[in-house]
């Protein structure tokens, strides 16, 4: 199921700014001088029981000097193909430009829903201003936002979700799926050529030769599974084409079509920022991960390089370091079994539901015995623990004040629900309700 949503725009509408505030995060760059986003920012975001990824696009422009301006153009194009939603910002101090009627007639040619976004109504007397963006044609209604404090983001974001696909009860596929995702040339492709026996995709040293994701049924060793092939990550920066672009899409995609993630590193190079931007990206979208070392055959050990190597991949993967990690080698096909076996194991983690009497009896006397810190002069109340119907583990604590638990109490019972019940390899969700 897709859930990509794409915002789109001229440049200096406020599209960073807006995904910044639907991610609450502060991510992407955010700069008054027109074309500063230059690459794509993914985010996830999380709004009435629904996900979906958000991907904020630099600023389409023509007829201009920018050497960048043809790869920004071509990637927004990308953008709009392959989302399932179009977030179309404009600015309601300038009104209608001739960009903006550019944008409008490759928008209209999209065959995709479009939302309206009128950005920078900071004040309810600005909201007049919008319905100048109704002469575009492109939807029957305008929204009035200001992505900078947030006003008229909660309808918005009420509505694009009312535009997505109902959530199907059950999986479409009868086979777990994983996918084998990572930067360019770490062994994805022959890593699959080693389960199948045959090479089944293209394998070439070039970085980057696997375009699209592949899906491969794979029934052996007493599995039976679906295998996701994907395109290779390279740093943003050096994607210089549109096919690239292209990949990186494909591979988020593919992530959230995915049951569990096989993340392969390099062994001999560690753990880099790429490395850790995919891990983040599993984990934003709490897919299952097993992290696979390859290429373990050219790394000089002795008999602490393999704790000294975990050690490193945990410090630079933090703070989620529940994660099972398999030293392989596609040469000597070592261990290349035992990372599958640690895939279906993470998968039945994630799908692991626990009685509301199993998980009361365990945690209400740990939070009696480490209760959660006083705030203000208030002494906060945990009563009652469930776990929530999810794809995901997800668990509601009912209490008196549940705006005042912080942070690492929250990673305290995290902890103590990992450790007692096994959810190694999957993100997990805790909630706090007043009781």
């Amino acid at each position: 199921m897709n859930n990509l949503v794409a915002i789109v725009g001229r440049p200096n509408v406020g599209k960073s700014t807006l995904f910044n505030r639907l991610t609450e995060s502060k991510e992407a760059i955010v700069d008054p001088v027109s074309g500063v986003t230059r690459d794509r920012k993914y985010g996830n975001v999380h709004w009435g029981g629904r996900d979906f990824t958000i991907i904020d696009t630099g600023g389409y422009i023509t007829n201009s000097d920018d050497s960048f301006e043809g790869e920004i153009r071509e990637q927004v194009s990308i953008s709009i193909e392959e989302a399932a939603i179009i977030l179309f910002v404009v600015d309601v101090h300038t009104g209608i430009t001739d960009l903006d009627m550019e944008v409008t007639n490759i928008l209209r040619r999209a065959g995709k829903p479009i939302m309206v976004v009128s950005n920078k109504v900071d004040t309810g007397d600005k909201e007049i201003g919008s319905t100048e963006f109704y002469s575009l044609g492109l939807s029957d209604k305008v929204y009035s936002i200001s992505a900078s404090n947030g006003y008229g983001t909660g309808e918005l974001l009420d509505d694009l979700i009312g535009l997505m696909p109902p959530e199907p009860e059950e999986e479409e596929s009868k086979y777990p799926k994983i996918a084998v995702v990572g930067r360019p040339n770490v062994g994805k492709s022959t890593f699959i050529n080693t389960l199948l026996g045959e090479k089944r995709n293209i394998v070439s040293d070039i970085a980057g030769t696997t375009r699209d994701s592949v899906h491969t049924i794979y029934k052996g060793f007493g599995f039976e599974i679906e295998i996701i092939d994907t395109a290779g990550l390279r740093k943003r920066k050096k994607i210089d084409d549109s096919l690239e672009y292209y990949s990186a899409v494909r591979t988020i995609k593919a992530i959230d079509q995915a049951d569990v993630c096989l993340l392969l590193l390099e062994a001999p190079e560690g753990v880099n920022k790429q490395d850790q931007a995919i891990f983040y990206q599993i984990v934003e979208s709490f897919r299952g991960v097993v992290i696979l070392a390859n290429k373990w055959d050219l790394v000089d050990k002795d008999h602490s390089t393999h704790d000294q190597m975990r050690e490193v991949i945990l410090k630079r993967i933090e703070p989620f370091t529940d994660v099972p990690i398999i030293f392989t080698s596609n040469v000597t096909k070592q261990r290349v079994i035992q990372g599958l076996e640690e895939a279906m194991r993470v998968y039945e983690n994630r799908k692991r539901k626990v009685s509301t009497s199993q998980l009361n009896d365990f945690i209400l006397p740990i939070i009696n015995d480490n209760p959660p810190p006083a705030l203000k002069g208030k002494y906060i109340q945990i009563k009652y623990v469930t776990q929530i119907p999810s794809q995901v583990p997800t668990f509601a604590f009912f209490c008196n004040l549940p705006q005042y638990i912080r942070d690492p109490y929250k990673r305290f019972l995290e902890n103590q629900l990992r450790e007692r019940f096994d959810f190694t390899g999957t993100p997990i969700r805790l909630f706090f309700r007043k009781k």
